[in-house]
């Protein structure tokens, strides 16, 4: 199965989403801030990265995807947000917004494994 690094602060959301991804085979490595989910996507190449909106600053998952771009990472991301229930926005795709998907928390384990057997998918015709 996939390796799918998941960059979220939010421990009961690293821990439930881990848990449903290794359930469905997969391998899963975590980081609770940018810094280290930068280093570990640098360093161990996931196959997909999931990645929350907010952590330290309210738009952290914003520019890691973007740094991700900048740099060539083509891993296909997959962002968690509050945000837009919060202040009343719709993201989409952008060149602001570099995210393949995007999903609003809180997240059925259903509706997790569909979004990323989708993406693992687009990433397998590429």
């Amino acid at each position: 199965m996939a390796f799918i690094a998941i960059i979220d602060d939010d421990p009961d959301i690293l821990d439930a989403s881990s848990l449903v991804l290794k359930s469905k085979g997969h391998d899963v490595i975590t980081a609770n801030n940018p810094n280290d989910g930068y280093k570990i996507v640098k360093s161990k190449k996931p196959d997909l990265i999931i990645l929350d909106v907010m952590m330290d600053e309210p738009d952290d998952g914003f520019y890691l995807a973007q740094k991700f771009r900048k740099e060539g990472i083509t891993i296909p991301i997959l962002m968690y947000t509050s945000v837009s229930k919060a202040i009343g926005l719709d993201f989409g795709k952008s060149e602001m917004v570099p995210v393949d998907d995007f999903v609003e928390k809180p997240i059925s384990p259903e509706e997790l494994v569909n979004k990323v057997e989708a993406l693992l998918k687009v990433k397998e015709v590429k």
